[in-house]
């Protein structure tokens, strides 16, 4: 089925909103606008195009949710970014915070050989640079159980295991101290005034980070960090 690239950008957008929901499989109009940035009038013609073609399915109430078939086109533009952003850093040097577009625009380029090829030069590749999982050759992904860093309380300790990538100022930020995916760390203590967490890292140092960052960041619980 040949897709257009605003028809592919929709796909994309539906399955990462479905994909952060512990909730609902269901992506309402109005986060699609959000996320898509544009109005939710433009947004419900093309989810009726969408479900004209057997991508979507549509629930008056709750939103819409990917079809089978809309799942596996979703899959393949996801593994298309996640391949490209996995080159820019580790083949070409770029940072983490400056990929995102670029792949934006890589991804649309479809030619299956090429793609085959780039997952096979990089060594088949599980993650991005930000931690987020690349769905397989045959579009399979598997299952990990993360929660966000804001759910952690005094005491627990955890991993790092992905990032939003929506923000370059976040990802600059997190480089700066150098929370990324694979980092363990401590929880020492969650203010009661604005939920900033102060941790301790695996070096000893320590960080207040502020809820808006806590929200952006997935996290693992573990044992036995000192």
């Amino acid at each position: 089925m040949q897709l257009s690239r605003t028809e592919q950008n929709y796909l994309k957008a539906i399955y990462m909103i479905s994909a952060s929901s512990v909730e609902s499989p269901e992506a309402s109009t109005n986060a699609i606008a959000a996320r898509m940035e544009t109005r939710p009038a433009s947004v419900s013609d093309m989810l009726r195009r969408l479900s004209d073609k057997g991508l979507l399915n549509h629930n008056r109430y709750r939103g819409v949710s990917l079809t089978d078939h809309g799942m596996q086109q979703a899959l393949v533009i996801v593994r298309r970014h996640r391949l490209w952003e996995h080159f820019l850093v580790h083949s070409l040097g770029f940072r983490w915070d400056e990929i995102h577009e670029i792949a934006e625009e890589l991804e649309h380029v479809s030619h299956p050989e090429l793609i085959a090829r780039l997952d096979a030069f990089l060594g088949n590749p599980t993650e991005d640079p930000h931690g987020e999982l690349i769905p397989g050759a045959q579009l399979q992904m598997p299952y990990r159980h993360t929660m966000p860093m804001n759910a952690l309380a005094p005491g627990e300790q955890a991993r790092v295991v992905c990032v939003d990538e929506g923000s370059d100022a976040l990802l600059k930020y997190l480089d700066e101290i150098e929370l990324r995916p694979g980092i363990q760390f401590y929880v020492v203590s969650v203010a009661h005034f604005d939920q900033s967490m102060r941790i301790r890292r695996e070096d000893g140092t320590e960080w207040r980070i502020t809820r808006e960052v806590t929200n952006s960041v997935q996290v693992e619980q573990i044992d036995g960090l000192a």
